[in-house]
């Protein structure tokens, strides 16, 4: 699934608080009333969206004919523009069309794309003909019912793109109000609501839209998201009138490009002595001179000519052509984080894998009672359950224990979360190849092994273990991530926090596709089966698991060496009262392919 933390951004400046103030209280806009609408809106959104993952493998395995590996790889690709697209979408609403047209045109796109996947299900000539039986002959989907399905994930990916990463800051600007005495108290209960209903939303798609799907089929399991959409939809565009709209302004990815050009044009200028009076900064800075750290990059701030390159009051007159100190160690601050942000890749590969889980759930028993068993796509909730239980529990009662032996605040330090998430990863997965070698041994001793669509005589319930180390290694690893990048970063740069998160999920979704179809092609060369066989039974998934579980004990390693080079890091910094309203991010995000 998409993990279970962070997506929720949209990269505020503080330029915009101002005007935005000033324009509500002319206007009389904004205020608690909007709520609704906005919080509607992202609910309903989340319950179709999340609602369709889970089931996807089975949908794409079942109606398009399609090998295991291929459906597997084509989820991830989706799961990775997904997150790329929630980078772009927090771009585009900062730095040009603003949060409400954003929010709209993702909704709109949302719509279009389930209704399209939903018409693949409603009309059998979009898909290919089933598979015989007798033959054992199954079609492949056409050029163009394939260019239509992705064309739905795609619009999917778009939509959900623009709408999670815009919705909560949309909500905070229509009560942002520092004059008002209430603000704060009005501000939290906002985030309380929204949080709320974040995990309400995901249970309910992991288990009723997932249960619809697999009780009334793939019309009624689409056509539910498609009218959810279309109440979102209609809701939020229904309060178009009450709505605070903040312009957008320039965002810091601009600055980050900014600095890059300008330093490469300033290549043959050398650096000049400390000398504060050569290099460019806002009047209020606390850098006179850049550090010497990645010094190529203070290039980008040398002032050349004082007449041709400032204004009158000091500052750049074209940011394209001198930069400030403060972008500059902007900057080098991100560039300096990236090694311990890339040692998540391989966590959230590990995070990846509940396709195949969701398969490995079909072919078990998975009644509670006689009458009633578990949707093979609900078990993620497992993985959701553990986390929300664990981060209650840490932040109530582990917390202040651990903060006496190790006189830090938040308990343990982040790199030490982050390691533990690491190992706790890596263990889940050897619990997954354990589980899935018992799987496949009991189904063999049953002689199913031709048999895939058999369900064998083991309890579902085996699979619970390693979703609950999962919850347990993201709440470590990816909560401990973005408190890691909030206390390292500057906080200017509390955006770029999620952020590059974000695009550590979407890399990992990239290279999970890529693994599957390396270890697809090499295993099932000479005519051998494949360890990601579309017969579980046939294959060999536990090889897979271990194979990702060994990369991660490497990943750990490697994880080691990044916090060694790295050195220690400062306490995170308290960010609540300003930055909850500058920059939002959330602790759950949708679970993942």
């Amino acid at each position: 699934m998409e993990h279970i933390v962070a997506e929720e951004k949209c990269m505020s400046s503080n330029e915009n608080k101002r005007p935005h103030q000033a324009a509500k209280a002319k206007t009389g806009k904004g205020g608690f009333r909007t709520m609704p609408f906005i919080i509607v809106n992202e609910s309903f959104e989340k319950v179709a969206s999340y609602g369709l993952m889970p089931n996807m493998i089975l949908y794409l395995i079942g109606s398009y004919n399609m090998k295991t590996a291929s459906a597997s790889s084509i989820l991830l690709m989706w799961s990775a523009i997904s997150n790329v697209m929630a980078i772009f979408g927090a771009f585009l609403s900062d730095s040009y069309l603003g949060r409400f047209r954003v929010i709209s045109l993702g909704s709109i796109s949302s719509l279009l794309g389930m209704t399209i996947l939903w018409s693949t299900a409603m009309m059998p000539q979009l898909k290919p003909p089933s598979c015989d039986q007798s033959s054992q002959v199954c079609k492949s989907a056409t050029a163009a019912q394939l260019a239509l399905l992705l064309s739905s994930f795609g619009l999917i990916s778009i939509g959900a793109g623009c709408v999670r990463p815009c919705s909560i800051a949309f909500g905070a600007d229509q009560l942002d109000n520092k004059d008002n005495p209430s603000n704060e108290r009005l501000l939290e209960s906002f985030f309380n609501w929204y949080y709320t209903s974040i995990g309400v939303s995901t249970v309910l798609a992991l288990t009723i839209i997932v249960y619809i799907q697999d009780q009334l089929g793939w019309k009624f399991g689409f056509g539910v998201p498609v009218i959810l959409m279309i109440i979102s939809t209609l809701i939020f565009l229904a309060g178009a009138s009450l709505y605070v709209k903040v312009k957008p302004s320039k965002s810091l990815f601009t600055g980050f490009v900014q600095v890059l050009v300008v330093a490469f044009k300033n290549r043959k200028l050398s650096l000049p002595q400390s000398n504060s009076d050569q290099y460019c900064h806002s009047h209020d800075s606390n850098f006179l001179i850049p550090t010497d750290n990645l010094r190529c990059l203070n290039k980008a701030c040398i002032i050349r000519d004082r007449e041709r390159d400032l204004n009158p009051d000091g500052s750049a007159l074209d940011s394209w052509s001198l930069c400030t100190i403060e972008k500059v160690e902007s900057l080098k601050a991100l560039l300096r984080v990236i090694p311990m942000w890339s040692t998540g890749i391989i966590m959230f590969l590990c995070m990846n894998q509940n396709s195949f889980s969701t398969l490995q759930a079909k072919s078990m028993d998975r009644h509670i009672t006689k009458n009633f068993e578990i949707p093979a796509g609900s078990f993620t909730v497992f993985m959701v359950t553990t986390l929300t239980i664990w981060v209650a529990f840490y932040d109530r009662v582990m917390v202040p224990l651990l903060a006496k032996y190790t006189g830090l605040p938040q308990g343990l330090s982040t790199k030490v979360r982050m390691g533990i998430g690491l190992l706790l990863a890596c263990a889940a997965l050897a619990v997954a190849a354990i589980t899935e070698n018992i799987r496949r041994r009991i189904a063999i001793e049953e002689g199913l092994v031709d048999s895939p669509g058999a369900v064998i005589d083991m309890s579902a319930l085996w699979l619970v273990p390693q979703f609950a180390l999962l919850g347990l290694a993201e709440a470590f690893n990816a909560i401990g991530q973005i408190e890691f990048y909030y206390s390292q970063l500057p906080k200017s740069m509390s955006s770029i926090a999620v952020a590059i998160f974000t695009l550590g999920t979407a890399v990992a979704n990239l290279v999970g596709s890529l693994l599957v179809n390396i270890v697809d092609g090499v295993t099932s060369k000479d005519g051998n089966e494949s360890w990601l066989s579309s017969n579980l039974n046939e294959g060999h998934l536990d090889y897979y698991y271990w194979l990702i579980s060994v990369l991660g004990l490497i990943n750990f390693i490697y994880f080691v060496a990044c916090c060694w080079v790295y050195g220690p890091a400062e306490n995170p910094k308290t960010r609540y009262s300003e930055d909850i309203q500058n920059d939002q991010f959330n602790y759950r995000e949708l679970p993942s392919s």
